[in-house]
């Protein structure tokens, strides 16, 4: 199963762009399900939501849509091993798991993560306190980008985020590679100029992919394809409707080239 899909949904600035104007934040989610069979939840980033938030989310989407969850900043930047964060975390993801819309969770490390033991046992850590939850790791630095990370990730059914990013030094290049049975891919926008240097946020992200740089990566989402039983594809270009823009760009140049996808 192919999922397709953008990196959060609730955006002021796609009012006018991707939702009609003046839709209410209440009816960003009904309408975007409409158009797309997955999202990937950021604001699990800065706290943990509770469990009447999934459970609210949840009853605004299709029974074959599927969320994903990123994990808490504390999990992954300052990366404190706290027993009750991740009961929280557990106990918040309830409502989508009893009603299988949970895809997976993403722990989204950043750049001064760097590849060392004392890192590689951080993942562990990270993976025993996930039990069950499926889990997919993003990194940042191109340290990371080694065949014994690769084996580590599968021995410990970690998944890898393949990546779409600006071409500069020390940033993961665009790998077809996966190592658990979910794939997942995020598109990050090619903005060299604004990537270290912005005065916003916004600004690294505020990129439009050509047709034609998407078309670069239909052959590498094939490939991972073959490995996993589903992939998850996120544009995280979010600025301006950007990215729902780019995913049904996406979705489109799969259909037409790739028949056997399943795309809902």
């Amino acid at each position: 199963m192919l999922y397709i899909g953008t990196s959060g949904y609730s955006y002021e600035d796609w009012v006018g762009v991707f939702y009609p104007e003046n839709t209410a934040k209440g009816d960003m989610l009904n309408l975007y399900a409409r158009q797309f069979n997955t999202v990937e939840i950021n604001s699990s980033y800065y706290r943990i939501m509770p469990a009447a938030a999934f459970c609210r989310i949840g009853e605004k989407v299709p029974a074959d849509f599927k969320f994903t969850v990123k994990a808490n900043q504390a999990m992954t930047h300052t990366r404190v091993e706290n027993e009750t964060l991740y009961r929280e975390l557990n106990a918040s993801l309830k409502p989508l798991l009893e009603t299988n819309k949970l895809g997976c969770i993403l722990a989204q490390f950043p750049y001064s993560f760097h590849y060392n033991s004392t890192n590689l046992d951080y993942l562990s850590y990270l993976k025993e306190k996930m039990r069950e939850l499926p889990l997919i790791v993003e990194f940042r630095n191109n340290c990371w980008i080694k065949d014994s990370v690769f084996d580590f990730l599968k021995k410990n059914d970690i998944g890898f985020c393949a990546v779409d990013q600006p071409p500069l030094k020390g940033l993961i290049p665009p790998l077809a590679t996966a190592t658990s049975q979910l794939g997942y891919i995020r598109f990050h926008g090619r903005n060299k100029e604004k990537w270290w240097q912005h005065e916003q946020a916004y600004q690294r992200y505020d990129y439009l992919y050509s047709e034609e740089e998407l078309q670069e990566w239909v052959p590498r989402i094939k490939q991972i394809a073959g490995k996993t039983t589903d992939q998850y594809i996120f544009m995280n270009n979010h600025y301006r409707g950007k990215a729902a823009k780019n995913a049904l760009m996406l979705m489109k140049l799969l259909r037409q080239q790739v028949k056997t996808y399943h795309i809902s």
